[in-house]
Formats: C-alpha cells, sequence, structure tokens
C-alpha cells in the first residue's frame, strides 16, 4: 500500500477543527445541516422535481394529476443539475455547511454540479470511484457535500467509503463493470486497499458527509423493503483553480481551460471577469436498467443532454 502523502496547495488553506480528521480520513461528518423544515421543505421539493413541476428535465415525463408519488419517485435514480431548476435546491447549495466547506478548501468556493438521488427499494448503487477523475481541479481541491434527505443506512444503500485513500494524490485507472448490484459507472481499480478497508457512513436525515475528490467511495442497492434514499449531493472547489471539465475548443489551450457554469458560495472570484455560463442541462441519470449505453471515451459537449453524458457525473 502506498504511504507516500502528497500536500495540495488545498490542504494549506484549511483552518479550523476540519484539518486533522479530514486530512487524515479524507472526509468529515456534519450533523442537522439541513433543519427540520428545510429537510421536509427539500423533500417535497423533490417530488415536485421529479413529477415534472420545476421545468424541463431530460429524462423526466411530467406525471399525471393523479399519479401517485411514490411510483413517480421510482421512475428515477438521480436527477443531475437539479440547482437549474429549482431555486430551493440552489439555494440549499450556496448555504448549507458552507462553513466546514470553506475550512477544508479554503475561503473562496465556487459550486459546478448538483445531484438529487432518489434510490428507491431495489434501484442499484455505485461502483468504487474517486470523484476527481472526473471533475478535475488544479490544486485537488474538489469536495462533495453528501446531504441525507432520509435517513442512510447500510440496508438502504448509503456510501462506503476507504478512510484515508485519498492521500497518496493518486487517480486510480478505470474500466467498465457489469455487476448488477452497480449502476453504469465505470469502477476504479488497480489499488492496494482491501474490500475490508471500506466502512459504511449511515447519516440521519438533515446530516451531511463532506469527502474530498480523491477519496474511493462506493454505495450498494437500496436493499430495504420498502422507501427510498434520498440525498442531495454538491461538488465544490476553490475558487482560485480553473475547472478543466471537458476538453478543448479549437480557440482553447490545455493550459487555461476553464468551465464557467459556476456559482460562487463564499469569497471572491479571481476570474469573475470571465463572467459565467449555462452550459448544463439537468438529466436523469440512467440506472443500468435494460443495460448501459458504453461510449466512446472521446470528445464530449458540456451542453449535451444525452443521458449516456452522465458518466462524467458521479457519486
Amino acid at each position: 500500500m502506498l504511504h507516500v502523502v502528497v500536500t495540495p496547495r488545498a490542504t494549506r488553506l484549511r483552518r479550523g477543527h476540519a484539518v486533522s480528521e479530514y486530512d487524515r480520513q479524507g472526509y468529515l461528518v456534519l450533523p442537522g445541516v439541513l433543519p427540520p423544515a428545510l429537510l421536509d421543505a427539500a423533500l417535497a421539493e423533490t417530488t415536485a422535481i421529479c413529477r415534472g413541476q420545476r421545468g424541463d428535465v431530460d429524462g423526466v415525463t411530467p406525471a399525471a394529476d393523479g399519479a401517485d408519488d411514490d411510483a413517480v419517485l421510482r421512475r428515477y435514480l438521480c436527477v443531475q443539475f437539479p440547482h437549474k431548476i429549482s431555486p430551493l435546491m440552489l439555494d440549499i447549495a450556496r448555504r448549507s455547511a458552507v462553513v466546514a466547506l470553506t475550512e477544508v478548501i479554503g475561503p473562496n468556493v465556487k459550486l459546478m454540479q448538483s445531484m438529487l438521488f432518489i434510490k428507491s427499494a431495489g434501484k442499484p448503487g455505485q461502483a468504487w470511484h474517486q470523484d476527481e477523475a472526473h471533475i478535475p481541479t488544479r490544486d485537488r481541491s474538489l469536495a462533495a457535500a453528501w446531504i441525507a434527505l432520509d435517513d442512510a443506512t447500510v440496508h438502504n444503500g448509503c456510501l462506503w467509503v476507504i478512510p484515508g485513500s485519498h492521500r497518496a494524490g493518486v487517480l486510480y485507472p478505470e474500466r467498465e463493470q457489469h455487476d448488477p448490484r452497480f449502476d453504469c459507472t465505470r469502477e476504479a481499480h488497480g489499488y492496494a486497499y482491501r474490500e475490508q478497508d471500506a466502512v459504511p457512513i449511515e447519516l440521519p436525515a438533515g446530516a451531511a458527509l463532506i469527502f474530498d475528490g480523491h477519496l474511493l467511495h462506493r454505495s450498494l442497492p437500496n436493499t430495504a423493503s420498502h422507501g427510498g434514499r434520498r440525498a442531495l449531493v454538491n461538488d465544490y472547489m476553490s475558487a482560485e483553480s480553473l475547472l478543466p471539465w471537458f476538453p478543448p475548443g479549437e480557440d482553447d489551450t490545455m493550459g487555461t481551460l476553464d468551465h464557467r457554469d459556476v456559482h460562487l458560495v463564499a469569497g471572491v472570484d479571481p476570474y469573475a471577469h470571465k463572467g459565467t455560463a449555462d452550459l448544463m442541462r439537468p438529466h436523469v441519470r440512467p440506472d443500468g436498467d435494460g443495460g448501459c449505453v458504453r461510449q466512446a471515451r472521446g470528445v464530449v459537449s458540456p451542453n449535451l443532454t444525452d443521458q449516456s453524458s452522465s458518466s462524467r457525473f458521479l457519486d
């Protein structure tokens, strides 16, 4: 097992109680991030999004007025970029856990992605992966805030992590996988960790898990007899870092490539003079039911609404 520890710039900006635990384990658990009233509002908003009441989401079929809410929610595993159509989801992303995020990322923080997991009974999990393999920062500052909207348990498919697997700063290779427990996410491999090194992160509704973009993590299927494991996941990074999320165009250079569909949530944006863009489109992530679309590992346009493009957006 690797014992080399690489210190990224983001580590040097950390402060407060979070430093030792986050640097050692690669994650922090924050209780009570969403108070009860806001949690109830987020659950209602999840249903409204899945019913098609908040605007167009590629892959969402608007529900009939009399359709049962639970039946509607069971249609979907995950909606990508809900903050694009829901002011409430954007407000949660801008406000929830921001103090902890500035402690582990630095004073200037921007958001680039949100994901709304529904994960009803019987829905699959995701294979082992690292978020920085799909959302590359220049300073290893990527951090996710995984907010439980339901109690997240081993039975309904909570996250599992390998503590400390972020410390070497290595991004492991990925390959296609055909495990029926998982959706279409490619799996990381080639690391020395064992299955018994993994620990489940069970969370009560309203709590959050903050974790490093290099941390190996996965989830297993929801094997509960009923109910969902709803969660809102927001991805953040330092505002000082460029975001080369997609391959360069004809007039771009790799060194200055910067995806600007972002929201500043803390501090200042040194690249504010560039403005921001509206590129990403809300869409449903395929859950593998009926097979996965295996696309070539080539150029992917950032404004694609084809569901197969969601292999870039993980958690």
